[in-house]
């Protein structure tokens, strides 16, 4: 773990989102919120040639039933190994 990075609080999870167009960002965001309870996202430049990143923190302890079904059945398929692509 990037040591400039924190870990979120018990039953919370930081969400980052990058998209070529900040409309698409905020339309994944929109999904998020309606499956868990959200934070309010904070938009940031996604690299110099354009784009944008959202990060939002979703609270998984209050989620939609689609959302709390999926939850509980990947607890017992969880794959804690890091991608390639991680920080």
């Amino acid at each position: 773990m990037n040591p400039s990075h924190h870990m979120p609080s018990a039953g919370h999870a930081e969400v980052r989102i990058v998209a070529a167009e900040p409309e698409i960002a905020r339309r994944v965001a929109e999904v998020l919120r309606r499956c868990f309870a959200a934070t309010e996202q904070r938009s940031y430049p996604a690299d110099p040639d354009g784009g944008t990143r959202l990060h939002l923190t979703l609270d998984t302890t209050h989620a939609s039933e689609p959302a709390r079904s999926w939850l509980l059945a990947s607890e017992s398929t969880r794959d804690d190994s890091p991608q390639a692509d991680e920080l």
